[in-house]
């Protein structure tokens, strides 16, 4: 087992990453959770009959009383009906402020199920037990949960760290080859932005069995990066704002696709190589860093351009949660493994913008 610990003051946690995880996640959550008579279990219809049996039965033998929940997979799920949803069968369990609430499953899962328990009660406790690969790499991690509104992604949330983050490597094996891929668009943000060594490990392994064959590796280089992050920046002011290389554009993706025809990491990876341009555009970037991300996202299966109208663009960029008044904050690369926070006017950006892009 490989096991980091992310040391925030009062709300320290652990990440564990080991093969076969699941049949000793009651242990694990028994530890971490010693005083909870229920666990809360939500997931979603994918994950349902891979895993839900399995890690029930698991919390079960460690004593829990364990109640399930599941709903239709897919992002449309992270929604304000969906929340209130799980606070009424929560209250109808018969949750209180000492059980807990276990999020199996992927992104998705994970936020929905986390800001649920940040808000139930006032916040009880819960458990990540993330699988999917991009889930393992980011969403599971740092404590930000959230839902989506009409107006946009992830805009109604709250920072709630975990007790517990259970990674099991062997859960990827039954993710398709495209959720595969849009996980791995995070994996190459975390080189990109802090680790060249871990970059050109990736370019070095254009497939997917054999970035398998070191997923240990993979997951735990990864975490590691955002434990350094989470514990400097918790709230997202300073270096946590890093983590967002790729997204503001990426978002605008997402939104043009409507939630369904770009998935995260798909948008991520696009996103990535148009602040790459920017980058270059402004002075701030290495000329060849763009075609190095181009390069590297493409051998893996990932667009590295994707349709986007001007209106969509210029909505997603007014909605980016970076923003402060008519100012916002760009992560850019200065080159491969360093990035940096550039602010600026969002008229000047959307300039830059039209002008690498176009309409």
């Amino acid at each position: 087992m490989k096991t980091l610990t992310v040391a925030l003051p009062g709300r320290a946690y652990d990440i564990r990453i080991e093969r076969g995880l699941l049949e000793k996640a009651g242990e694990a959550v028994r530890e971490a959770c010693p005083k909870a008579k229920r666990l809360f279990v939500v997931t979603d219809s994918n994950v349902l009959p891979l895993y839900l049996g399995r890690v029930a039965d698991s919390l079960k033998k460690a004593g829990f009383q364990v109640i399930c929940h599941s709903f239709a997979a897919g992002e449309k799920a992270k929604c304000a009906e969906n929340l209130v949803a799980l606070w009424e069968k929560m209250m109808a369990a018969g949750l209180t402020r000492t059980d807990g609430v276990v999020a199996l499953g992927g992104g998705v899962v994970g936020d929905l199920a986390g800001f649920a328990a940040a808000t139930i009660l006032r916040g009880v406790d819960y458990i990540q037990i993330p699988t999917t690969l991009l889930a393992q790499v980011d969403s599971s991690v740092g404590g930000k949960v959230a839902i989506d509104l009409q107006a946009g992604k992830n805009l109604a949330g709250a920072f709630w760290q975990p007790k517990l983050v259970l990674m099991d490597p062997d859960t990827l094996d039954t993710l398709t080859d495209a959720t595969f891929s849009g996980g791995m668009a995070e994996v190459i943000k975390y080189g990109c932005i802090w680790d060249k060594n871990f970059f050109d490990f990736l370019a070095a392994r254009p497939s997917r069995a054999q970035i398998m064959a070191d997923i240990e590796h993979v997951l735990y280089t990864c975490c590691d990066v955002k434990r350094q992050v989470v514990e400097e920046d918790e709230r997202d002011t300073g270096k946590r704002m890093l983590l967002n290389f790729g997204h503001t554009v990426g978002h605008a993706f997402e939104l043009a696709g409507h939630y369904t025809e770009w998935s995260h990491g798909e948008a991520v990876a696009a996103g990535m190589c148009v602040a790459a341009r920017l980058g270059v555009a402004l002075g701030v970037t290495d000329t060849a860093v763009p075609q190095d991300i181009l390069n590297v996202a493409a051998s893996l299966g990932l667009p590295t351009h994707i349709d986007c109208g001007w209106e969509t663009m210029v909505q997603a960029v007014g909605l980016d949660k970076k923003r402060t008044g008519d100012d916002i904050t760009m992560i850019l690369l200065e080159r491969i493994g360093k990035a940096k926070p550039v602010k600026m006017k969002k008229d000047v950006l959307l300039e830059h913008l039209n002008a690498i892009y176009g309409r």
